[in-house]
């Protein structure tokens, strides 16, 4: 997977986080119809706030996504936002599901969320170029080692 630096008007960033959360109970209930809708609901739900998801996988007890999350959102409430709104449109969308959940909450409480960061590595090998870099920019610059208003 490529480090891809993401832009806003002043920001570059790369926020990364590997989230997994689960239906309430931890019910089996992703499967077959259901399992496309909530794959379906959840790209729309992230496309509307920005939020690109790089990987996903839907398991029959559980959702594991890979999210690159705008520095402008928390990870907490991009996760209220996707659980909460999902929910509402599971239930529109599959109104018999009401019986087994009793009232309009699909996803169980909290989820579990790990970043992913830029390894050492990476960052080692930057610093290290980012001087040879410097140094090469400098060579192109035209810089004048003389005051042009002095009179000599």
């Amino acid at each position: 997977m490529a480090q891809k630096a993401y832009s806003l008007s002043h920001t570059k960033w790369m926020c990364k986080y590997h989230i997994v959360f689960t239906p309430k109970y931890r019910r089996k209930v992703i499967y077959n119809q259901i399992r496309s809708d909530i794959g379906e609901i959840l790209r729309k739900l992230c496309e509307y706030k920005g939020i690109e998801i790089i990987e996903g996988h839907l398991m029959p007890d559980h959702v594991h996504v890979l999210l690159a999350i705008p520095p402008k959102h928390s990870v907490a409430s991009v996760m209220g936002y996707l659980k909460g709104k999902s929910s509402l449109m599971i239930f529109d969308r599959h109104a018999n599901l009401k019986y087994k959940f009793g009232n309009r909450k699909f996803w169980a409480e909290g989820h579990c969320v790990s970043t992913v960061g830029l390894n050492e590595a990476t960052i080692a090998k930057y610093i290290r170029e980012q001087e040879s870099h410097d140094i090469a920019l400098d060579k192109l610059s035209v810089k004048e080692y003389e005051d042009p208003f002095k009179r000599g």
